[in-house]
Formats: structure tokens, sequence, C-alpha cells
């Protein structure tokens, strides 16, 4: 099995349930990628160096994913979502 680290920032201004929803539907389609996350962290709001989809602030989650298959569904979902700013995947090295 790959290990892979996933990153994606929310928008700052999401309300608490409404972001626990947005991360839980995101665990959701890694997991149906027949991946399992193993470790879950939540940086919460930072600030940007500069404005990224006019937003100057972002909620950060940092996942290590575990799967045998590439996660391509979940890099179409987070593009398409509009929660989510930004996204990116990097197979991990360790």
């Amino acid at each position: 099995m790959k290990k892979y680290e996933i990153m994606y920032i929310l928008k700052a201004n999401l309300e608490e349930t409404a972001r626990k929803e947005e991360i839980a539907k995101l665990q959701t389609v890694i997991e149906g990628c027949k991946a399992k996350v193993t470790d879950i962290k939540e940086w919460g709001i930072r600030d940007f160096a500069y404005p990224i989809k006019e937003q100057s602030k972002g909620y950060y989650i940092v996942l290590k994913v575990t799967s045998e298959a590439a996660l391509n569904e979940f890099d179409r979902v987070a593009k398409l979502d509009q929660n989510v700013i930004r996204h990116l995947i990097i197979a991990d090295q360790a």
C-alpha cells in the first residue's frame, strides 16, 4: 500500500458544524477510494501569504492516508467543492 499526505484548506468563514460536515464528507470520499486515513491533524485558521480566491485566511487540515489505488476521486471532488480553497496530494516517502 502506498502512503500519501493530503493537505486541504477550507474557507475560514465556515461555521464549526459546517466545517465538521465538510471534513467528514471529504473523509468519506477518501475511504471510498479504498484508502484508510491513519492520522488527521487540524491546524486551524491561518493567514495566507497572499489572497487565494479572494480569501485571506483558511482552515488547514492535514491527513496521512494509506491507499491501494490513486486518489483521483478525492482530487476531482476537492476541485469541485466550493468550500475547498486549495488541496494537495503527495506521496509520502517515509
